[in-house]
């Protein structure tokens, strides 16, 4: 498949991938559904398989252990998985926020479809807001995805948005993510996900208290050096440089954006700091990484080693200010 987006809505600016088609503010979820292309069931239907036999008359077989899932509108197939896989639908990831948006004010930003259906989404702000010095503001968000393919459980990620440049982060406090996840070996149960995420969201003040401690750190040209190796090139700072660094693209371009080509990198907050150098990674993760297209670009960025390269530059980033 030529794209791995097979469709996206969004209200406001264009989101950071710069994928989809535009919606007015305060759209019902059945709107979305439509516009975000998650209008469709995921039907399954039991394996079979034919065996020749004499005179090439084949016999079909049925194999109950496993269950092919495939879209109700096209017929397309997404996966085989085991019989007791619990499906997940993509009505339901935005059915998730129908009392987060009408009752506890979310507003959805972002929803769509990845992998020809095999994986999908849904981002909404929260109404969480923090500006660091130099009015660099910061959003707070709530990304639910999940996927049919077995590739990610359903997962529910407290997130951050950088507006000056539309970094994404996900919010994680002692070296661990707040994301809640349901194995799709369990059933999908959105209103235990909400209790857990309480919690979760609650640590806003916390993690962006995290946060300004980053933009308060000064950080020395060979911190900066150190920083980007470590996290780029996964080499320590007491550890002897190879001859060849590994990923030396990447180093030059995150070491450019953090020294002033990056969004926000002259801000008060970001200028010769450490949130400066945690930004300049999430930038070049976001929008300079290579990648065959904006869609592989935005499935690395939040489920793939895009989002490990993230992790690591926040615990990084953590580390100096400690």
């Amino acid at each position: 498949m030529a794209h791995l987006v097979e469709q996206m809505a969004y209200v406001g600016a264009a989101p950071w991938h710069g994928l989809g088609s535009r919606l007015s503010p305060k759209q019902p979820l059945e709107v979305w559904q439509r516009e975000a292309g998650m209008n469709w069931q995921i039907q399954h239907s039991p394996v079979h398989f034919k065996a020749d036999t004499v005179g090439n008359l084949g016999t079909i077989h049925s194999f109950p252990e496993q269950k092919v899932l495939f879209r109700s509108d096209t017929k397309a197939p997404l996966s085989v998985v085991s019989s007791r896989y619990q499906i997940v639908q993509p009505g339901e990831v935005l059915e998730f926020y129908r009392d987060l948006t009408e009752v506890s004010g979310y507003e959805l930003e972002t929803a769509g479809v990845l992998k020809g259906g095999r994986k999908f989404w849904a981002l909404a702000r929260t109404g969480q807001s923090t500006a660091l010095k130099g009015n660099d503001q910061v959003n707070g968000y709530l990304l639910l995805a999940t996927s049919c393919d077995g590739t990610l459980a359903t997962t529910a990620t407290p997130t951050t948005v950088r507006v000056v440049c539309n970094n994404t982060l996900t919010i994680a406090l002692d070296g661990t993510t707040r994301a809640i996840k349901v194995p799709h070996n369990t059933r999908f149960d959105p209103n235990a996900v909400k209790k857990q995420l309480g919690i979760a969201v609650s640590q806003w003040d916390e993690f962006m208290f995290r946060m300004r401690a980053l933009a308060d750190r000064k950080v020395q040209w060979h911190e900066a050096m150190g920083y980007f190796m470590n996290v780029l090139c996964e080499v320590s700072p007491n550890s002897q440089l190879p001859e060849v660094l590994p990923n030396e693209r990447a180093l030059r371009k995150v070491q450019a954006l953090y020294e002033g080509q990056g969004r926000g990198a002259t801000l008060e907050s970001a200028r010769g700091t450490a949130w400066g150098l945690l930004n300049a990674v999430t930038e070049y993760v976001d929008h300079e990484r290579r990648a065959r297209s904006n869609e592989y670009r935005i499935d690395s960025a939040w489920f793939g080693q895009g989002a490990q390269i993230k992790q690591r530059a926040l615990d990084a980033a953590l580390q100096l200010a400690a």
